[in-house]
């Protein structure tokens, strides 16, 4: 905990950097565009990994270690990458994540990630991650490679996206994320918008969509969707840390998220290890938006009743947990 909230994080990965993971230079500029996250956000008097470092394979332990160790976190979500198109395991491969989650099964929770391009496979695949795995909830993401060229899918797509979430009802998970915003590597901006969320939002009505990134740059075009449909909700994470290196940016975005939806529909995300947990969460609990933004563009302060919602009790609630069920958890070895 850090002050009296409860820590959630919406997604850590367990990344494999090694170069031959990597398959040719699409996923190399990926990478590279992470690492640079990673050195770019990064404030100072905090450790930034040279390449050599940061750039290899992650295990297990090193991500466990980094979120419980040596951060606040209480609770965590383990994050795969299905880049199998760029990567030989996907960057974040599923087994791991689900290893990182048998971990600390009473703290860590597995959510499973497919490829919906790949009809009936990807479709097995998520059976077999909530069946076998526990799989609580499913990450996509909307561009797809081969050999280097895009192809990407739509969340609204009836023929695509639709098939997974009707298979996710089938298996009762009724939670998914998707990466928005943020472009890395070779990924077309435009693929990136989030005009698909209206209908994949409108025709499942049961699902509750989480768009990670807060869709950045699309900050505006999220807020109007988040007001207009009562399952859709924002991560922080990969925004969260500019809160120190870019403090003035981070309350501008906060503060039009908490203008439009309010503080029941975002979520923390630390996105471990491209940042340490900590240093964010500390400038979090002690954050504020400035007077003059909430006297010149209405944002509301930031309470902390909200820090609590913002950083635990939102994704407890779509996980369908309470506060008092954390909070009793033993801490597994």
């Amino acid at each position: 905990m850090i002050g009296d909230a409860l820590v959630f994080d919406s997604v850590a990965h367990v990344f494999n950097f090694e170069k031959g993971n990597a398959l040719g230079p699409p996923g190399e500029m990926f990478s590279n565009h992470l690492y640079a996250f990673h050195a770019a956000l990064t404030p100072s008097g905090e450790t930034v990994l040279p390449p050599e470092r940061f750039l290899h394979n992650w295990s297990v332990d090193e991500i466990d270690e980094m979120v419980f160790g040596q951060s606040d976190t209480d609770m965590l979500v383990a994050m795969p990458l299905p880049l199998t198109d760029l990567y030989q395991d996907g960057l974040s491969a599923w087994e791991r994540c689900a290893e990182l989650a048998a971990r600390r099964p009473d703290k860590t929770v597995f959510w499973g990630s497919v490829n919906p391009l790949e009809g009936k496979r990807a479709l097995d695949l998520m059976e077999r991650q909530v069946k076998e795995y526990g799989a609580k909830a499913f990450k996509f993401y909307n561009v797809r490679y081969d050999y280097g060229t895009p192809f990407p899918w739509r969340m609204d797509d009836p023929q695509v996206a639709f098939p997974v979430f009707e298979k996710a009802q089938e298996l009762g998970v009724k939670l998914i994320g998707v990466h928005k915003g943020v472009p890395l590597g070779p990924q077309p901006i435009e693929h990136t918008q989030t005009w698909d969320m209206d209908g994949a939002a409108a025709n499942f009505p049961d699902i509750n969509f989480v768009i990670y990134h807060v869709g950045l740059p699309f900050l505006d075009e999220v807020c109007w969707q988040l007001i207009r449909y009562p399952n859709l909700y924002a991560s922080l994470a990969a925004t969260i840390n500019f809160i120190v290196r870019a403090p003035r940016q981070f309350a501008e975005v906060l503060g039009k998220l908490l203008f439009w939806c309010g503080e029941d529909k975002i979520i923390y995300g630390s996105e471990a290890p491209i940042f340490h947990p900590q240093w964010a969460l500390k400038a979090f609990w002690d954050f504020e938006i400035p007077a003059d933004l909430q006297e010149g563009y209405g944002y509301p302060a930031l309470t902390t009743q909200a820090k609590r919602k913002i950083l635990g009790e939102n994704l407890l609630r779509l996980h369908g947990m309470d506060r008092s069920r954390a909070d009793t958890q033993p801490a597994s070895a």
